[in-house]
């Protein structure tokens, strides 16, 4: 049942319009983790598949994941086009379908922080990497658009009991507890920039294609998505680099553990 939910929120917009703005990241990822060629590298919640596409261009033997089979369609048609050779396969990140130990390199750019039960995603992302092996991640954190965009979210479709902001893993604290004091934990604050013609563009149009926000707003009457799109603005509006269009900074922490 989490499954299908989780399913139908990644299906309700349109991500293509929004993994595109987060290459830069992902390339930026693969190069802090320090891929080499040969190595097995696995791309957790892989969306449209940036960071497989990354490693594949750096020689890696890559494997991505994804809960959604219309993401991956979009990320193995990306690959056939630049002839990249990844091996992609429907998963769960809280129940990796690998062997103990299979990766040389775990990562997920923006994918594995969306997990319901992060612990247990945590662990699993440990799990199956070896002994002297790296975690690379690109996680939102609270304070930038992103982590206060989704808390927004929260104030119009209360979460279900239990719920953790996924921006809990943008945070060091909420790093230190999901993967323990024992592991080596590597964090570099990076903002990414988004442009839009204007504030108010970006919110109609993120409640269009952004999937947590679109199904929140597809739960509201009409008053309701009215009001939604009018805070998104005025937080966009707020955070705007530049008067004249929309120069949006979106904060995110890099991530590299080397678990002991």
């Amino acid at each position: 049942m989490r499954q299908s939910g989780q399913r139908q929120t990644w299906t309700a917009g349109d991500y293509r319009h929004v993994g595109v703005q987060f290459l830069l990241a992902a390339e930026m990822l693969c190069e802090a983790v320090e891929i080499r060629a040969g190595e097995k590298v696995l791309d957790v919640a892989t969306g449209t598949g940036n960071l497989a596409l990354g490693a594949a261009r750096r020689a890696a033997e890559v494997t991505a994941l994804d809960l959604v089979p219309e993401l991956i369609a979009v990320a193995r048609d990306r690959a056939a086009a630049e002839g990249l050779e990844v091996a992609f396969r429907e998963g769960d990140a809280e129940a990796l379908p690998f062997e103990d130990a299979s990766f040389d390199v775990v990562a997920s750019t923006f994918g594995v922080m969306f997990a319901a039960d992060q612990e247990r995603a945590a662990a699993e992302l440990v799990r199956v990497l070896r002994p002297g092996g790296r975690i690379g991640l690109a996680c939102w954190t609270p304070s930038g658009y992103m982590g206060r965009m989704l808390e927004l979210n929260t104030r119009y479709l209360p979460p279900p009991p239990g719920y953790r902001p996924p921006s809990r893993w943008g945070t060091s604290s909420g790093l230190e507890e999901l993967f323990g004091g024992e592991a080596d934990i590597r964090v570099t604050g990076r903002t990414l920039r988004w442009r839009f013609s204007s504030p108010e563009a970006h919110a109609r149009v993120w409640a269009e294609v952004y999937g947590p926000t679109r199904m929140t707003a597809q739960a509201l009457d009409d008053e309701g998505r009215a009001a939604l799109v009018a805070d998104l603005a005025r937080m966009v509006t707020e955070l705007n680099q530049d008067g004249s269009t929309l120069l949006l900074p979106m904060d995110y922490l890099e991530i590299v553990i080397r678990p002991r």
